[in-house]
């Protein structure tokens, strides 16, 4: 049980919440990309990609491994991009420090989509049982060039 919720029904809600998080961040990013800023879409970003990674540390006690560090570096990011973008309200250099942050935690996101869904959905798992096989590599090559390309399209506007 966690937080009163079967694993698995915790598993479910941990899902959702990534998915959330993810979608919004690429909602947030492509309208950034296209000089749009969306107040209320990178609020539910910010806000369920902190969820992501606070959920992830409440499953059962496992050895510390890849999940935790995507988690504790993402929440160190997301810290960054809070303090950055209402306390220093993306004045200065702040801006491009929050579109930094927020865009790798984007990424970390992404990462651990590719891997969960190699992992989880039967048809990718039968391409690559072992998630080292080239599939994966190019999938991972593909959103990190995908989030390399959003933050050169934000990153470069004038402040």
């Amino acid at each position: 049980m966690v937080l009163g919720l079967s694993v698995h029904a915790f598993t479910l809600l941990h899902t959702a919440i990534s998915l959330v998080a993810i979608g919004a961040g690429l909602l947030f990013f492509i309208a950034l990309s296209r000089g749009r800023w969306l107040g209320t879409t990178n609020a539910v970003f910010l806000v369920f990609t902190i969820l992501t990674s606070v959920t992830g540390f409440l499953f059962p006690p496992k050895p510390i491994g890849p999940p935790h560090i995507f988690g504790a570096v993402s929440l160190v990011l997301l810290a960054v991009a809070l303090y950055a973008l209402y306390g220093a309200k993306l004045g200065g250099p702040w801006r491009r420090v929050y579109l930094a942050t927020a865009l790798i935690a984007q990424w970390l996101n992404m990462v651990v989509l590719v891997v969960q869904s190699y992992q989880k959905i039967p048809a990718l798992h039968a391409l690559a049982p072992t998630g080292a096989e080239p599939a994966v590599l190019v999938s991972q090559a593909v959103v990190l060039v995908a989030v390399a390309a959003a933050a050169w399209m934000t990153l470069r506007r004038p402040a």
